[in-house]
This record gives structure tokens, sequence and C-alpha cells, in this order.
């Protein structure tokens, strides 16, 4: 990927090329941006400009790789003997590592690089495990750093979602992080920096990358899904600056039957706790339980974010929301029958949900648990 392929962030852009220019490259980046935003991108794009042949220039000023010479066409294809990539897995038949789903990889991102975990992860079929990078892992990226480069300037380690390591891995990532082979480039990118040991933060330099604008998201969805203006401009809008969710909203509304509605499913819940009708609400915790973990985490991310709207339109606050009008009726009417108090205490258990849903408590119990704890607070 060239730096041009990315719309916006010229500043971030300058300041790496600068830092290779002017031989002030870290030997370990953090590439540290929300969901749906540049950040694998622009790591993709440093690691094909600082191992191409024919750097392009204007004078003194690097401008970018040049696209055609060898390096540059492996990585474009990801396929570079120099280039290690490591992402999270799950536990599946076909391997605990990186490597066993290079090829899968490799599509997924050529594909679009603005992707997210649970996209990933619905690529490989993982169903109800959840993605990690294991220590097994770690012993490949030992033992992958511990060769020489093959024909590029650097050896260059891409870790796409760092903060997924378990601890065993993340230790031993310190462990080289601290003595680096030589010519060795550290790529991480990452969505959730404070889930990474101090440590590694200390010994990365942060490149801060900031979500999209409105007017580089609408103008991607014109020129890659020829959108017209102003549907690109309404959907993003709603997606606030985070580009997978843009592409997933215009995804959706070209075929409406790829994914079931969160708010649908989320509307339908709070209704029949307001109702409190348990054999409903029964049949939703088995509904629930059906659907694959990293759905399930999702739909609580989604309700979290409906109730922190709730309480921006109850607070006054209504102008700072980025609502779909089905969902804004949604927060509009079921506002006036919460307190702040209601808010505060359905926000706390959802919180507490996500947290053993992660450690893998049986989603049934949880979401019962749940739905009988909102049907007593909202009557």
């Amino acid at each position: 990927m060239q730096f041009s392929e990315i719309i916006g962030h010229t500043e971030t852009k300058e300041l790496l090329l600068r830092a290779v220019q002017t031989n002030h490259l870290a030997h370990a980046l953090l590439f540290d941006g929300p969901t749906g935003s540049a950040n694998l991108a622009l790591a993709l794009a440093l690691a094909q400009y600082v191992n191409c042949e024919d750097k392009q220039h204007a004078g003194e000023f690097a401008l970018d790789s040049c696209g055609r010479c060898a390096s540059c066409i492996k990585m474009q294809k990801l396929v570079h003997p120099d280039l290690h990539m490591v992402f999270p897995v799950a536990n599946l038949a076909k391997g605990k590592t990186s490597e066993a789903y290079l090829t899968s990889w490799r599509k997924f991102v050529l594909d679009q690089p603005y992707r997210t975990l649970s996209e990933w992860l619905e690529t490989t079929g993982a169903d109800n495990k959840q993605g990690n990078i294991s220590a097994e892992e770690a012993r490949n990226i030992l033992q992958k750093l511990s060769l020489k480069s093959y024909e590029g300037a650097y050896k260059i380690m891409l870790i796409w979602l760092p903060e997924l390591m378990n601890v065993t891995s993340a230790n031993a990532l310190l462990k080289v992080l601290e003595e680096p082979p030589a010519q060795t480039l550290f790529l991480l990118v990452t969505n959730q920096p404070d889930k990474l040991l101090i440590t590694i933060l200390s010994r990365t330099q942060r490149v801060a990358v900031r979500a999209f604008t409105d007017e580089e998201v609408a103008t991607y969805l014109r020129q890659h899904l020829n959108l017209d203006e102003t549907t690109a401009r309404r959907t993003a809008y709603l997606a606030d600056g985070n580009l997978a969710m843009a592409l997933g909203l215009s995804r959706s509304e070209s075929d409406q039957s790829t994914t079931t509605d969160r708010h649908t499913w989320f509307a339908d819940w709070m209704r029949t706790c307001y109702r409190q009708d348990l054999i409903t609400l029964v049949k939703q915790a088995d509904q629930f339980d059906g659907f694959s973990k990293e759905k399930q985490k999702g739909l609580l991310e989604y309700s979290i974010r409906i109730y922190r709207d709730l309480f921006l339109w109850q607070q006054g606050a209504g102008a700072l929301l980025r609502l779909p009008d089905d969902e804004m009726a949604f927060v509009k009417n079921f506002s006036k029958i919460l307190t702040i108090n209601h808010i505060e205490r359905i926000v706390q258990d959802l919180n507490e949900a996500a947290y053993h849903l992660e450690r893998n408590a049986r989603a049934k119990m949880i979401m019962l648990d749940m739905s009988l704890t909102f049907s007593r607070l909202i009557r």
C-alpha cells in the first residue's frame, strides 16, 4: 500500500516520511487509532516505503514508495519475505498461529485495510470462539526475528491488535523489544493501548492516528463504492469517522439480508423487559446464547452506546447524537421512562456482562440475569 492511497492524514504521513528520511525512525512504532481508522493502512504504507528500492522525492521532500520496484510489488501483495505479520486467531483445528491463516489474512486485508476483529473472525469461521495472540505465536515471532533479512533494508514485524496477546506472548514481545535485532522494525497496530503492558508502551514510539473526518469518509465511499453524494454524506455522518462502520452501513443498505439488525434486536429486548414478558425473555436469552462470541460482544457494546445516547439526550445534548431515524425515535421515547440512576445501573450491568462474557461465562445465564434485573428497574 502507498501513502497516496490513504485519504487525508497528511500530517501523519509527513511525520513518518520525515523520520525515515532523517534516519530518526524508531525501532518500534505503535499506531494508535480508533476502530475503523487508518492505523493499519498507515503501517502497511510505511512497511512498503522503508524497503522501496526507488523512493519518490520532490527535491528534498520524501513523497512515497514507487509502487513499481520488486520490493513494492511483493509488499502490495503482502508476500515480501521480510514482512512478517501477526494477528489474533481463534483456536480452531486449522491451527493456533497466524501462519495457518496467512492466505485468508492477505485476502482480507488486500480487500479492505479498514476492518474490524469481528469481521476477521467471521471470515475464518471462528463461530463462538474469541481471537487472541497465543504463547506459541510469541515463539514464532522470536524464531522469525532470529533470521537475517532476505532482500530488504528492514525485517518488519507487523502485529495487528497486540492488546489481544496473553501474558506469556506479551512478555516475550517485551523481551525482544528491549533487545531488538539489527535492522528490525516493529509496527504495532492497536485500537486499545490501555490494554497493553505499560512496559511495552514505554518501549514504543506512539503514532497517534485520528479518526477519519466526515468529508474523508464520504470521499472514500464515492470513489470506491460509487455512492451518490447524498448517500455518501448521510452514511459518513452516521459512521462518525469509523470507515469500517461506514462500509458496513453501505453493505447493509445494498443487501438487507447480510446481518441481523442490532437495533431491532436491542429494541425488542428492551420492550420485552418493559412488558415483563418472562417467557419471551427466556427465548431471547436462548437466541443470544446461539450467536457467535463476537456478535454477543457487539450487541453488548451497541447496547452501552445507545444508553450513552439516552443519557446525552436527557441532559439536553441531543445535538451530539449521530443516529438513524429509528434509533433516534427509540432514544426519545425510551428516555421518558428512565431516570439517570436507571441508566447508570444498566450501563454498569452491561459492562459487567461484557467482562464475564470475555471470561467465557455462559451467555444464556448472563443475558437472562440482565433481562430480569432490567425488567425490575424499568418498571
